[in-house]
C-alpha cells in the first residue's frame, strides 16, 4: 500500500489538545453510547431508501438488530418488501441469542485448532428448545466478554510503550507523521478515560473497536475532514493488526459449540467461508454454507459449485444448503448519515442480489437452491 501524506493544518493547534476530558466530549460519549433512539432515528429506521414491489420471499438468517427494537425492525422490512409472501427471518446477535417471531438465533465466535483459526457460526432454533438453554448461555456470556475485551488491547496498542512496534507498522504502511499518531492518541486516551467515568452507565454491548472508530468521527465538527479521515485509516490499519493478533486461547472450540447448539435441537450455517476457507476441508456437522454477504462476494460461484459437489458425492444424511447473508447491522443505520460507515450502513435485511444475478443462476439451479425452496427446507428442519 502507499504511504499517504499528511499535512499538519493551520488551525489544528495540538498544544491546546489534551486527553483532558470535557464537557463537550462527555456529550460526544453520551451520544455515542446511546441505546434510546431519537424521533427522528426511529424514523429514519422506519423508512427504507428503496421499495422492492418484486420480491416475493425473505430470508435473513444472519444480521444484528443491535439496539433497534424488533419491531422498528420489521416496520423497515414489511416497507421494504410490501408483497412478500413468505418469510424466515432470524437474528443472530454476536454471541447474544434474541428471539423474532418463533425462532432463535445467534452468531458464535469459536476457534478451530485443527487450522489454528477464530470462525463464526451461525445458530438457529424453534424459540421453544432454547428457553432453557443455561448452559449455552453461559458459554454466550463468556465469548462476548472476552470478544469485547478486544477493545482493551485495541486501546492498550494505541497508547502502550509495549506496543510500539504495532504502532511504528501501522504508521508506516499508512503515511502517518508523528504528529498524527499523537493526535489519534490523544483521543484513544479520552475514551480510555470517558470508559472508565461511565463504567456505570455504559451499555456492556457499546464496547466494541467501532467506539473508537464512532468518537474520531464526531471531531468532524472541530477538525479538518482530511485529518480526521487520516486518523480513521491509521487506526483502522492497528485494528487490523490487534485481531491478527488477538488469543484465541479463551474462544470456545468450534466443536463444543457445535455439540451443545446440537443437544439443544438446534441447526448450523458457516458464514462468509471465503475468509476462512480451511472450514470448507473440516467436514463439521452444519446445515449449510452462507455463499455471498456484502462482505463475501469473490467466490460466490465457486462456493455455490463445491456446495453442490458436496452434496453429490455424500452417501446419507441431509444435503448442505445454500444461504446468502446481509450481514445488516441495524445500529450503523442510527448514526447520523454523514458519520456513518457508507458500506455497512447501506446494508438491509433480506436483500440479497445474488439469488437474481443471471451469472450465477445456473449455478443455483444445478443445485436446486432458490429463496423460496430455502425458506421451506429450513423451516422444516427448525422444526
Amino acid at each position: 500500500m502507499e504511504a499517504l501524506r499528511f499535512e499538519q493544518r493551520e488551525d489544528v493547534d495540538f498544544t491546546r489538545l489534551t486527553p483532558d476530558v470535557t464537557e463537550a466530549d462527555q456529550r460526544v460519549w453520551e451520544r455515542i453510547t446511546a441505546v434510546d433512539l431519537t424521533a427522528q432515528q426511529v424514523e429514519r429506521l422506519r423508512t427504507p431508501p428503496f421499495v422492492d414491489t418484486r420480491q416475493r420471499e425473505v430470508i435473513a438468517v444472519h444480521w444484528h438488530p443491535e439496539f433497534v427494537p424488533m419491531d422498528l425492525v420489521m416496520d423497515r422490512v414489511r416497507a421494504m418488501f410490501p408483497n412478500a409472501e413468505s418469510e424466515l427471518i432470524i437474528p443472530t446477535q454476536h454471541n447474544v441469542l434474541m428471539s423474532l417471531n418463533g425462532y432463535a438465533g445467534v452468531e458464535i465466535d469459536c476457534y478451530s485448532p485443527e487450522f489454528n483459526t477464530k470462525v463464526q457460526l451461525l445458530a438457529h432454533f424453534a424459540e421453544d428448545k432454547v428457553r432453557d438453554a443455561d448452559v449455552l448461555r453461559k458459554m454466550l456470556a463468556h465469548t462476548f466478554r472476552y470478544r469485547n475485551s478486544q477493545l482493551t488491547e485495541f486501546i492498550d496498542t494505541v497508547l502502550e510503550p509495549a506496543y510500539q512496534e504495532r504502532v511504528d507498522d501501522a504508521a508506516e504502511v499508512t503515511g502517518a507523521s508523528d504528529d498524527l499518531v499523537r493526535f489519534v492518541q490523544i483521543h484513544v486516551e479520552k475514551v480510555r478515560r470517558l470508559i472508565e467515568a461511565n463504567e456505570d452507565t455504559t451499555p456492556p454491548d457499546a464496547l466494541k473497536n467501532k467506539l473508537l472508530r464512532n468518537f474520531l468521527n464526531e471531531q468532524r465538527t472541530r477538525f479538518d475532514d482530511e485529518l480526521i479521515s487520516h486518523a480513521q485509516i491509521f487506526l483502522t490499519a492497528i485494528k487490523r493488526i490487534v485481531k491478527a493478533n488477538f488469543s484465541m486461547k479463551h474462544f470456545y472450540l468450534t466443536n463444543e459449540i457445535i455439540e451443545e447448539v446440537r443437544g439443544l435441537g438446534g441447526r448450523l450455517v458457516i458464514p462468509h467461508p471465503e475468509q476462512f476457507w480451511p472450514i470448507l476441508l473440516a467436514d463439521y456437522d452444519v446445515d449449510g454454507i452462507e455463499v455471498w454477504n456484502p462482505q463475501s462476494q469473490q467466490y460466490t460461484e465457486f462456493l455455490i459449485q463445491w456446495v453442490n459437489r458436496h452434496n453429490k458425492s455424500a452417501r446419507q444424511g441431509e444435503p448442505l444448503l445454500i444461504f446468502m447473508g446481509d450481514d445488516t447491522h441495524f445500529g450503523e443505520k442510527t448514526i447520523d448519515p454523514a458519520l456513518q460507515a457508507a458500506e455497512k450502513a447501506g446494508r438491509e435485511l433480506g436483500v440479497q442480489p445474488a439469488w437474481d444475478n443471471l451469472l450465477i443462476r445456473k449455478s443455483l439451479i444445478v443445485g436446486g437452491a432458490d429463496r423460496a425452496r430455502l425458506i421451506e427446507d429450513y423451516k422444516s428442519r427448525l422444526g
